[in-house]
């Protein structure tokens, strides 16, 4: 696992949380806030597959 793929996942699980904060709290803002930063996690992990995939198959 490398540090793409660590942040990545973070960022993405605490788009997550803030996501469903502002639902609760009825936040559009931050809802939507919490949408961006989940996507943008999850782009930021594939980035990090795609690396971890060009480094095995470098090895293999």
């Amino acid at each position: 696992m490398n540090k793409d793929q660590v942040t990545g996942r973070v960022e993405e699980a605490k788009g997550k949380v803030k996501e469903v904060a502002g639902k609760l709290i009825n936040d559009d803002e931050m809802e939507l806030e919490g949408n961006v930063q989940k996507n943008i996690g999850k782009v930021q992990s594939v980035i990090g597959d795609v690396k971890n995939d060009i480094e095995k198959a470098a090895d293999d």
